[in-house]
């Protein structure tokens, strides 16, 4: 018997909502803004649920939403979420939480990918939308970047070990059940469908308004008339009178006879 979307995505919760949850507290060191990236994730998840569960990697999906709320610097905005929680588990693994959390969001994300989960070269370049030669370089930078900080991780495989084991410990998470961030998911989508319907009914109103109160036709406007002054009369050739044309006549008729050099020459 097929599960129903509703099992599907609680199930997905369940298996995977806990280790999201300490590994995004990996990523901001604070406890509430790695349980809200988690349920914000899941959220989208269920919103798209068709995408989601016919994705290849279902659990990758959200896992890419969740990181990308977690080093959002929105939360760097919201009062109490400026400095690292004190954690409360494990003091050995405190060192390369402190490293982590110094590096640039795009390399702690791109080392606890490829060197905590266990990620290949393309899959974590393929998350961080990043080419592979980039994903390379921050993977190298932040690699040695932590090893200057804490020194002995400088052994082979020691850095990805503890990584590891800390993406496993976490905090104790305390997040919302399943049933929860799908109610909270479609309570959302509600509300913007409603804001958007309203949006268009109230434009459709303004528009309509502007269309029945608007003018018809163009009316020039004109102005009282006054009297211009200093306004030249109007100029130009004048009719040519009977003595006129005469000595207009006599002069295209009477061959020149003056100075030759009054005479034009023909060209």
């Amino acid at each position: 018997m097929n599960a129903t979307p509703a099992e599907a995505f609680d199930l997905l919760y369940a298996e995977a909502a806990p280790a999201l949850a300490q590994q995004t507290y990996l990523l901001t060191g604070r406890r509430r803004p790695a349980e809200e990236s988690v349920e914000r994730a899941f959220q989208l998840a269920w919103e798209r649920w068709p995408e989601v569960a016919t994705d290849p990697d279902p659990a990758g999906w959200v896992r890419a939403a969740a990181y990308e709320y977690a080093v959002s610097p929105w939360y760097l905005l919201r009062r109490g979420y400026e400095q690292p929680d004190h954690p409360v588990t494990d003091p050995a693994g405190s060192p390369l939480r402190a490293a982590l959390l110094a590096l640039p969001p795009a390399h702690r994300r791109t080392l606890l990918l490829y060197d905590g989960l266990g990620l290949d070269l393309p899959e974590t370049a393929a998350e961080t939308e990043a080419s592979t030669p980039a994903t390379a370089g921050r993977l190298l930078h932040a690699r040695a970047a932590v090893v200057r900080q804490v020194p002995e991780l400088r052994a082979p495989g020691l850095l990805q070990e503890r990584l590891s084991a800390l993406a496993r410990i976490g905090p104790a998470p305390g997040l919302a059940t399943a049933r929860a961030v799908r109610t909270g998911s479609e309570r959302k989508a509600r509300f913007w469908t409603r804001l958007t319907i309203s949006c268009v009914v109230l434009l459709a109103a303004v528009t309509a308004f502007a269309l029945a109160t608007a003018p018809t036709h163009y009316a020039r406007p004109t102005g009282p008339p006054h009297r211009v002054e200093g306004v030249p009369p109007r100029g130009g050739p004048q009719k040519l009178t009977a003595a006129d044309k005469k000595l207009w006549k006599k002069l295209s008729t009477t061959r020149p006879n003056g100075p030759g050099r009054l005479v034009p020459r023909p060209e």
